[in-house]
């Protein structure tokens, strides 16, 4: 599989990463079995987190066998130092690691909260020492929101961040040009969320895809336009939705990559007229 150095870390990333919320309630042993089958196709970017159930527990046993082959990146909701340096240990035990390769500060929204992690004994401070320490390598966060990922690139030289690159937001929103624009031209790596994600769900639809809160793309054929989008922007990877097939779909549409053309943007943002972005 193609692999894309991460910002200036000059490490190499698959450009599918293995989401933790794959093996989220999952039995270890089918957990171990998805894991071998990922790193055999390629993968090396591993991403998970303390929300995700019990996500880091099964996690940690099924990449133990190759984690010095891995780039594991790990995450902290929380805002304060004494809290995040908390959860950061706990993940640590369980998921069988001396240390993370990249710790992101999870799914900021406001600029309260920027305020916050940035403050004196704030999360980014505990953070700071905790790579002094050795117990992470890199430093990253992942936003929701535009305001708050430009305000956190603007106060602090972060390694990465990994934010919704997707085909309907950008197309019909216009949500992440200037984020994704910003970031580059700081030299941040640059992690996409979000890439297979459709719409949103209607509030009567059945819900086929239960690790999902949006609809996601619906064939192998919209996932290829979908994936080939967001490679095409100066992203280094994009993981896929808790479930496996999205996983296979987007590491058979990365062994055969090519840029999306201009034409093929014409016909994405024709498709994606009308549908409820996610962001």
């Amino acid at each position: 599989m193609e692999k894309r150095i991460l910002g200036n870390t000059g490490q190499a990333l698959s450009v599918v990463g293995f989401g933790g919320m794959l093996v989220m309630g999952e039995e270890q042993k089918y957990a171990n079995r998805l894991v071998a089958e990922a790193v055999e196709r390629g993968l090396n970017y591993f991403d998970v987190a303390p929300t995700y159930g019990d996500a880091e527990e099964i996690l940690g046993p099924a990449i133990e066998p190759y984690r010095t082959a891995l780039f594991l990146a790990g995450k902290t909701v929380e805002r304060t130092g004494q809290k995040a340096l908390v959860e950061l240990k706990q993940s640590l035990k369980r998921l069988r690691t001396g240390h993370i390769d990249l710790y992101q500060l999870h799914g900021v929204k406001t600029l309260d909260e920027v305020k916050s992690i940035l403050a004196p004994g704030g999360a980014l401070e505990a953070i700071l020492k905790a790579k002094k320490d050795g117990l992470i390598r890199y430093v990253g966060f992942s936003a929701h929101s535009e305001e708050a990922a430009l305000a956190l690139l603007e106060q602090f030289k972060f390694d990465s961040i990994l934010f919704p690159v997707n085909w309907v937001s950008w197309l019909q929103g216009n949500f992440g040009p200037k984020v994704i624009e910003k970031a580059k031209m700081q030299g941040t790596g640059i992690l996409a969320l979000k890439a297979l994600a459709k719409r949103k769900w209607k509030q009567e639809e059945k819900r086929n895809w239960s690790k999902c809160w949006y609809a996601p793309v619906e064939s192998q054929e919209e996932a290829a336009l979908a994936l080939r989008f967001t490679l095409s922007k100066p992203v280094t990877a994009a993981s896929t939705p808790g479930h496996p097939e999205f996983l296979w779909w987007a590491c058979d549409i990365a062994d055969n990559f090519k840029p999306l053309s201009r034409e093929e943007e014409v016909l994405l943002k024709e498709k994606s007229r009308g549908l409820e972005p996610v962001f």
